[in-house]
């Protein structure tokens, strides 16, 4: 029986797993899921701190019904603010609130510090081959 050839799709799943066993309890610790956590860095990330929740939902890959449950708790918790522009009542923008800006220091320094570590054992040559491949593949297109 011929072996079967390595999947590439189940090798990503192991690795993305085996990376956020280093952030899941940073996560746990501020009581976020890790798609909380994407929405509040992504806002954090964006020009004025707000999105149209079809682009932060692309974004953060998360399916746009999905992210409606996932911004429900974010506002109930004080992180996010819902609203719809005046001009355009069918879009629906998010962003930051300061509290949002604030639990993203909290974590920052954290975050980071285990960011450090991955690159540590991977080696910051392969890291960096790592997120340039990735890069790559992000890009493919069908």
């Amino acid at each position: 029986m011929p072996k079967a050839a390595p999947s590439l799709t189940l090798a990503l799943l192991q690795g993305r797993e085996a990376v956020m066993a280093y952030f899941r309890p940073l996560l746990n610790k501020h009581n976020l899921t890790e798609q909380q956590w994407r929405v509040i860095r992504i806002l954090k990330q964006a020009p004025d701190f707000t999105l149209e929740s079809r682009d932060l939902a692309a974004l953060a890959c998360i399916l746009r019904p999905s992210l409606t449950g996932v911004l429900v708790r974010l506002e109930k918790a004080g992180h996010v603010r819902r609203w719809k522009p005046e001009t355009d009542q069918r879009r629906l923008c998010v962003t930051l609130t300061d509290q949002g800006h604030e639990v993203f220091a909290q974590m920052s320094k954290g975050m980071n510090r285990q960011y450090q570590k991955i690159q540590q054992r991977l080696g910051e040559d392969d890291y960096q081959t790592l997120m340039d491949l990735l890069s790559r593949l992000r890009d493919l297109q069908p």
